[in-house]
């Protein structure tokens, strides 16, 4: 049997303002709406549901697996919206993108405080 992941539910502030980040910055189609979510589609039948849940969050990671030439793009695009952004968790190399496991990959937030990653390369991928 296969196991696929399918969807989540991300906590928002302001839905349509997180959701309309995410689709910017990784240039996805616009969030469609469904019942309380907006939901933006991925590759895979992947499915994030940005939600206001009404209570205080704590943040959370979501890091995505991208394409050299999407993360050009990606990290263009961090830059032009002057957004503070990290090549390590920690945040102790700033406004820097990393070249870890054979690939790059950078840390920002999004307006409500999540951690998003864009990485081309999957970790360990430079082990195999």
């Amino acid at each position: 049997m296969a196991t696929l992941f399918n969807h989540t539910i991300v906590a928002a502030r302001d839905k349509q303002e997180s959701s309309s980040f995410f689709t910017e910055m990784f240039d996805l189609p616009p969030a469609e709406a469904g019942g309380p979510f907006l939901a933006v589609h991925l590759d895979a039948g992947v499915t994030l549901q940005f939600a206001e849940p009404g209570i205080e969050f704590p943040p959370q990671h979501y890091a995505f697996l991208v394409t050299e030439e999407d993360f050009d793009g990606i990290y263009a695009r961090i830059q032009a919206a002057g957004l503070d952004h990290w090549a390590d968790p920690q945040g102790k190399f700033p406004q820097q993108y990393n070249t870890n496991h054979g690939g790059r990959g950078v840390y920002f937030c999004d307006p409500s405080g999540h951690y998003l990653e864009a990485i081309t390369q999957p970790y360990g991928a430079d082990l195999n």
